[in-house]
Formats: C-alpha cells, structure tokens, sequence
C-alpha cells in the first residue's frame, strides 16, 4: 500500500503546499482512493501518474472548503478524460445536493454514475483491494476519517482446523474455499472462520479535522500508519482551544500509546515556515511530536508518495512525482 500527499497544508494553500488531498493507493500500485478533495486537487494529480480512470472512491471528510472545493472539478474532468465507470462518493449529506447543483447549472453532464454516500451513515465499502470503513471526530462541524484495511484475495483454508474438526475433505472443503458457508452434521460452518489470509494485512488510517485524537482508540491500536492533522504547535494553540485542531504533542501521545507504527502529520497551518530558520517553523512541529513519539515520525510534503511495505515499515519514494517540487 502506498500513501500519496496532494495537499499538506489547512485552510489555505500556500506556495509549496496545497490544501487537503491523500491518496490510498491498493498493493496493487493501480488503483486508488481519494480522501478529501480540496481546491486545485486535479492539479496536483497532474504531478503524479495516478489516473482518475482507477480511482476507486472518494472521501471526504467534512463540509470545510479546504477540504472539498476541489471535488466538482475533478469529477468534470474524469468525465472529459474520459471515464465510464460508477465512482462511489462519500461526503456529508449536507453536501449532496451542492455537488449536484453544482455540476447541473454548469451544464457538467458526467459520462459516468456518481454514488453518493452521506457519510453520516456509511459503514463499510469495498473498493478495489481496499475495505473502507469511516470513524467519527471532533471538529467544529461533523467530521470523519477513513480506515483503509487491505482485503487479501489470496486465502487460504484452515487445514489443520478442518482435520481436528473432523470435518471430511471434498466438497464441503471446495465450498468453503470459496467463501460459502456450509452445513456439515446439522452445524453451519463460516466460511471466513476457515479461511486464513496469505500475507498480514495492513491498515492505514486518513484523519479530517480532529481536536480529539482518543477518538480513533479502537481503530488505531496496532495501525500501520496513521495520517493526522497536527494544525498547531502548543505554543500557537493557546487561545484556539475551541478550534476544532489538534496539536502535534496531543496527536503524538495519542500514537505513541495506541502503539502506531507510523504516524504522518499533516494540515499544518501557513503560520510554519519550511525555512528552519524563521519561526514558527515546520520544524518546531516535529519536535514537539517527537518528545512524545517513538515510532517513525513523517511531517508530510505535497506530492511525497510513501510505500508500507510488509515489515510495517513506510519509506518515501523520491522517484513518484514526475517534475520537481521546485517547478511549481
């Protein structure tokens, strides 16, 4: 699996950093997933090689226009590229009818079926290799993220429960092979209770807007990678306690005592530089995360694509965008 960063900054885009976008990409490194879709997203996209062909779904986290002003645009253009297929789209109910809107007094006919999904009461989706289930936050408004499990489609039987089972080779072992549940000696045998999984799967976690980290508890325990705001230092969050932000100290506690494997913050506030040199600073949000975060710690970067590979471990691949981040 592999994260892709389309807009690292909040609120408003700065000159090397645009507003929220995160990329999902499945192992398959084709298809993909979108969560938020702030202004000039498309744009970004331009920069990678993912095509708005493969993208399997998208989510938004929230009603904020960092975060989906970008979304009637990108659909337009899918349609112009060319694409046929449904699109799943999952946002707030109370954005359904200002995409529709949108796109019918501009004359937008998409040559494709949008989905729309209120994410107040979506469950679970499964988009390519990807099951996508939501988690609700803490922000001024309603706001989610998105979990991202691998679903394995290479499994294999059980075999040695099925032989202390007593339960006899043959069909009843081709069945269940294939994901049906079966009767054996008037019991009803899960099929997903015999199946194992090739490879361990792995979790990624994609954050909105959060002023409450202890929220994901039951999502992020063990998680792979876990992608969080991290808006202000504690220094320039005094006063904004009702903003509706986390801190970068509040969000490394949290990781550090779910056990997170790797945590990437992002949406940081134009106030921080990328220049060390002047304050605030890029830098002083890394520090802060790091007096309370063992594991491996990213600031994340428009247009830096990350790989987690098997082992659980996420490392940057300089090659992923086409043009250097200095040409823009």
């Amino acid at each position: 699996m592999d994260v892709l960063f389309l807009g690292t900054s909040a609120g408003v885009p700065t000159r090397v950093r645009n507003v929220s976008g995160t990329a999902v990409i499945e192992s398959t490194g084709k298809n993909w997933c979108l969560v938020d879709c702030g202004e000039a997203t498309q744009h970004r996209l331009l920069r990678t090689s993912l095509s708005l062909h493969s993208l399997r779904g998208i989510f938004i986290t929230h009603v904020h226009g960092d975060h989906c002003f970008g979304l009637p645009g990108l659909l337009t253009t899918a349609s112009m590229s060319g694409r046929t297929e449904a699109l799943d789209v999952v946002l707030p109910q109370a954005l359904h009818d200002w995409v529709l809107q949108g796109l019918s007094v501009t004359g937008s006919h998409l040559g494709f079926e949008i989905r729309l999904h209120a994410a107040e009461t979506f469950d679970h989706c499964e988009a390519g290799h990807l099951r996508v289930s939501a988690v609700a936050l803490s922000h001024r408004v309603p706001c989610h993220g998105y979990v991202f499990d691998e679903v394995d489609r290479e499994v294999r039987l059980d075999v040695q429960r099925l032989e202390d089972q007593g339960i006899p080779r043959g069909e009843l072992w081709g069945e269940l092979a294939r994901g049906h549940d079966v009767e054996h000696e008037g019991r009803l045998l899960i099929a997903k209770d015999y199946r194992q999984a090739t490879q361990p799967t792995r979790r990624v976690i994609v954050c909105g807007d959060n002023d409450t980290p202890e929220l994901l508890e039951d999502v992020a325990r063990d998680a792979d990678v876990l992608v969080h705001e991290a808006t202000f230092t504690e220094a320039l969050a005094k006063g904004r306690e009702n903003y509706g932000h986390s801190t970068a100290a509040a969000v490394a506690r949290f990781a550090e005592e779910a056990g997170v494997r790797n945590l990437v913050l992002t949406h940081f506030s134009a106030r921080y530089q990328d220049n060390p040199d002047r304050s605030p600073s890029i830098a002083d949000i890394h520090a802060e995360a790091q007096q309370s975060f063992n594991g491996e710690l990213i600031l994340a970067r428009d247009l830096r694509r990350y790989h987690l590979a098997r082992d659980g471990r996420l490392t940057w691949l300089p090659d992923s965008v086409r043009t250097a981040l200095n040409d823009v």
